[in-house]
């Protein structure tokens, strides 16, 4: 755990991970896109569960919901369910190596992934197939970068 934390950075990090999440791709990649929120959910409450826990990653949701017009409350529900189950793993989290935080990442932003498109299917869309796990996939690929990165910067700047 960081004993310092650095609220900026979790400000900025926020803020660029809703950037990302909103941002257009080209057609083809779109399904491949890490998801980012998840992953600053995912880090923050890893690292800091004391600060930073599931109604902050509900608001952070909310406003995913706001900037990609979805349903209210669908990604805010996925969000607080990620920072709910990494704070009831983080004791354990902590001692897993990161081939193993990779798989973790993978598991719970897949839980997001199933979530949510269990709530878009229920509301009416038409999506099939498990194409909805690709970014649980790459965001466990961006994690081995991105942790290092935010912890980095936490140091630095905290």
């Amino acid at each position: 755990m960081l004993s310092v934390i650095s609220y900026p950075v979790f400000l900025i990090s926020a803020v660029l991970a809703l950037v990302l999440s909103s941002s257009l791709f080209p057609v083809g990649w779109f399904e491949f896109r890490p998801e980012w929120l998840g992953l600053v959910v995912f880090y923050w409450t890893f690292r800091a569960p004391a600060q930073f826990g599931i109604l902050l990653a509900w608001c952070l949701g909310l406003l995913l919901d706001v900037l990609e017009a979805t349903p209210l409350g669908v990604n805010a529900l996925a969000m607080g369910v990620i920072a709910f189950l990494v704070l009831t793993v983080h004791q354990r989290l902590r001692m897993y190596p990161l081939p193993q935080q990779c798989m973790m990442v993978f598991l719970l932003l897949g839980i997001n992934q199933m979530l949510v498109h269990f709530i878009k299917q229920t509301l009416g869309a038409d999506e099939s197939g498990f194409s909805y796990l690709w970014p649980a996939l790459t965001s466990a690929l961006v994690w081995p970068i991105l942790c290092p990165l935010l912890d980095n910067l936490n140091r630095k700047l905290g």
